[in-house]
């Protein structure tokens, strides 16, 4: 059985078509610039990589061509589109209604709608890569899987605001939580790694790239989670703010004359360690700065590894011990220098890194010391494999 998976973004379509019999990946691919006119197609065909310039104004035009180049007899990946038995698409926002992920329906569609609000970047996205695959594959069994769904099991007492309650009742604010496939695949393969039965175990997953989040998780269950109703809250980010004393919004907002729009301008594109360092938003070169002994980078990057220590010690207390800390995420996979600042401060958990095990990126690897009290994983995150095995467990049981 072949899987399509997509994945939307305001400008771009990820792509990956899987074969559930072995879970081997036949072809991974990025529209990027959709909408522009120096659209690129970058593929990635069974390790041989290429790049096709092509014109897409849309996503039924960029569907339409990821379709078309499919089922080229070069590329020797499907003969035609029957061969394809579901579409998986990624959804960042699914609101409180749902809690696992789901077969797409108009009423579906309907509640996606109604979340926009919620997340107002990436819903649409999804809704258009939705759309434009209805209309390029009529009939064909779709599945929507929720960015929000995992963290659905948080408690009340971890998502509720301390403000009037009403605002939860009227408008639904509470914390949702993102990232929350990636946090699964990763905990799931840890127990994988461990040996255990993850239902036995307590799991700390950091998914740090140009978003970041950390995970507690109990029995394969999210009990909390640090970004919150939006992906702004929790941890800084490349260009987000993460948590702030709320009193600095009104406060820049009177000095500056800054309208609503602004000010969330600044806390999600200008702020982090890109608003920090002034050096960049990718955080290579903020590194690069940090070696440099840059100040303002060094400041970005400490005060980072600072917060997300201070994470994992919250969620050692609500868990109530910890089994694994896993990194992931570009940051999380790639960045040594990262996790070494992290688990500096992790040592009063009785976790050691090994230095040599760590100086690696990209690779799945224990890279904590024999005798740590808490192994530590790096694990590269397989989204588009849970939401095409998400998307085929459904189609198995319908």
């Amino acid at each position: 059985m072949k899987i399509l998976v997509l994945n939307c973004g305001s400008s771009s379509l990820k792509f990956q078509l899987i074969d559930m019999e072995n879970e081997e990946r036949l072809v991974k691919g990025n529209f990027e610039r959709i909408g522009g006119m120096k659209t690129t197609l970058k593929l990635n065909i069974r390790g041989e990589k290429s790049e096709i310039l092509r014109i897409a104004r849309d996503y039924d035009e960029a569907i339409s061509f990821v379709l078309e180049v499919l089922q080229k007899p070069e590329n020797n990946l499907i003969n035609s589109i029957d061969e394809i038995e579901a579409v998986g698409h990624r959804v960042v926002h699914g609101g409180e209604l749902f809690g696992e992920s789901v077969f797409i329906t108009d009423e579906v569609i309907h509640e996606i709608e109604k979340c926009i609000d919620l997340a107002p970047l990436h819903n649409p996205a999804g809704l258009a890569g939705i759309r434009a695959a209805q209309k390029a594959m009529p009939g064909k069994p779709m599945v929507a899987v929720f960015d929000t769904a995992f963290h659905q099991t948080m408690p009340a007492k971890a998502y509720i605001y301390q403000i009037p309650y009403r605002y939860y009742t009227s408008y639904k604010i509470r914390k949702y939580g993102f990232h929350g496939t990636s946090h699964r695949f990763v905990a799931n393969r840890v127990a994988e790694l461990l040996n255990r039965n993850i239902e036995e175990l307590k799991v700390i997953t950091c998914h740090i790239g140009q978003g970041s989040s950390i995970c507690a998780i109990n029995g394969e269950k999210s009990v909390d989670t640090s970004m919150g109703l939006t992906p702004l809250a929790g941890i800084p980010m490349a260009t987000r703010s993460g948590d702030i004393d709320p009193a600095i919004i009104p406060y820049i907002m009177k000095k500056e004359n800054l309208q609503p729009e602004d000010v969330e301008e600044m806390l999600n594109k200008q702020s982090g360690a890109w608003g920090v360092s002034g050096v960049s938003s990718d955080y290579r070169d903020v590194e690069d700065g940090y070696n440099m002994q840059d100040p303002r980078s060094v400041l970005a990057l400490d005060s980072q590894a600072y917060k997300i220590a201070q994470y994992i010690g919250q969620y050692y207390i609500t868990l109530g011990g910890l089994d694994a800390l896993v990194f992931t995420g570009g940051v999380g996979e790639n960045g040594l220098e990262t996790r070494q600042r992290i688990c500096e401060y992790l040592k009063v958990l009785g976790i050691t890194l090994d230095l040599e095990a760590n100086n690696m990126k990209g690779k799945e690897k224990c890279i904590s010391t024999a005798d740590s009290k808490i192994p530590v994983f790096v694990i590269p995150t397989n989204e588009e494999l849970m939401i095409a095995r998400d998307t085929h467990k459904l189609i198995m049981n319908q």
